[in-house]
């Protein structure tokens, strides 16, 4: 009963997959037609070596460590927030999570218009107030910076939200006897909140930490990796080498190693979640 599902699987993710490793190990040509040369290794060993992939490599370490970092502290702080208060909490919540129901297309073209040098309202508050008077997608920092605050608008909401349902699913008889012994917010959050929340937070950095690996969108729309390759981040190298320059060989090869690199992350943050529940 199961083999049509399986076949349907087997079709549209299995032999693409070994489609794509076949073709790491392979020159692909498309004049006159797709047509492969063996390259053996050379394809693996061009990725390692290449000084542009190091770089975007590097800058999605980068990206990857800021902007998670920072949404996870923002989320936190703000499901903690939402949590405490009584009154408007629903109305809050639904006003803090619009920006995740907004289309990661029209993130990147809302940034790229709002940070114009010539009609951008940011560009124009800053330099009315002498904040930042050069271009702010036109200089390497401060572009960087911009679309790690762009992703930062946008995916903080979800952390805010997993969060908020792990707070919501505590046990209440145990925070109200950490009141009725005296403990301080800091103490329970120390003690009490943080422990029995520590789960729901490492699924939610796991999700969110798969998502950062693989971003294109915002950044592609906004600064197409930008000024002098300041934000092209490793999905951006890729997209470069599979539909600017045709090398489709090179960009599996690089595509595989993003898919290894996700799968490592995971692990990790599995095994973590692993200890905990072991430790609980």
């Amino acid at each position: 009963m199961m083999l049509p599902a399986l076949i349907l699987l087997a079709a549209i993710s299995i032999i693409p997959f070994l489609y794509m490793i076949w073709m790491s190990f392979n020159t692909v040509s498309l004049f006159g037609g797709v047509s492969f040369q063996w390259a053996g290794l050379a394809n693996w060993v061009q990725m390692f070596t290449d000084p542009d992939v190091k770089s975007s490599w590097l800058i999605s370490l980068i990206y990857f460590v800021a902007t998670v970092g920072v949404e996870m502290i923002l989320g936190i702080a703000i499901a903690l927030l939402l949590y405490e208060i009584t009154w408007g909490k629903n109305i809050a919540l639904s006003l803090i999570i619009i920006p995740m129901f907004i289309a990661p297309v029209i993130v990147g073209l809302l940034g790229r218009f709002m940070l114009d040098p010539t009609y951008g309202l940011y560009s124009w508050l800053f330099k009315s107030t002498h904040i930042y008077t050069h271009p702010i997608l036109g200089e390497q920092v401060s572009a960087f910076v911009s679309v790690v605050l762009m992703d930062v608008w946008e995916w903080t909401p979800l952390i805010t939200l997993i969060t908020l349902a792990g707070l919501v699913s505590m046990s209440q008889e145990v925070l109200e006897a950490a009141k009725v012994d005296g403990a301080s917010y800091l103490a329970r959050l120390r003690h009490v909140i943080f422990p029995l929340t520590t789960s729901v937070i490492v699924v939610a950095l796991l999700i969110r930490a798969m998502d950062a690996i693989r971003y294109f969108d915002v950044i592609w729309l906004s600064t197409a990796g930008g000024p002098a390759d300041s934000t092209k981040i490793i999905p951006l190298r890729l997209y470069d080498e599979a539909f600017r320059f045709f090398h489709l060989g090179y960009a599996a090869a690089i595509g595989l190693g993003m898919l290894a690199f996700s799968i490592i992350v995971a692990n990790l943050f599995l095994a973590a979640l692993k200890r905990r529940e072991v430790a609980g």
